[in-house]
């Protein structure tokens, strides 16, 4: 019987830390993320959204669109045959500028 009992303190004794430790594991805070994988988090726009975005309200044709990273660059025809580059923000869908 001493046997036993001292056999069961001992699995006791010992399985105790790993509890508390897996305690300790549960009541951590989550890591704190850096600004680069926040962004990667950010919805971004899609290709057709952007030529969406870009085409409303402007006459002409679409004649194309490639992104940039942070911006999608959609290619616009005017009446007339001026072409422009009509830039949108790949994250917010704005129309940040023309050239």
């Amino acid at each position: 019987m001493t046997r036993i009992a001292a056999a069961l303190l001992a699995v006791l004794l010992a399985a105790a830390p790993l509890g508390s430790a897996a305690a300790q594991d549960r009541e951590r805070p989550p890591p704190l993320r850096r600004e680069e994988d926040r962004q990667l988090e950010r919805p971004q726009v899609s290709m057709g959204q952007a030529v969406q975005r870009a085409s409303a309200g402007r006459p002409g044709r679409f004649l194309g669109a490639s992104n940039r990273g942070d911006t999608i660059v959609v290619r616009w025809e005017y009446p007339g045959g001026r072409v422009a580059d009509i830039m949108v923000d790949a994250r917010t869908g704005r129309v940040v500028g023309e050239r």
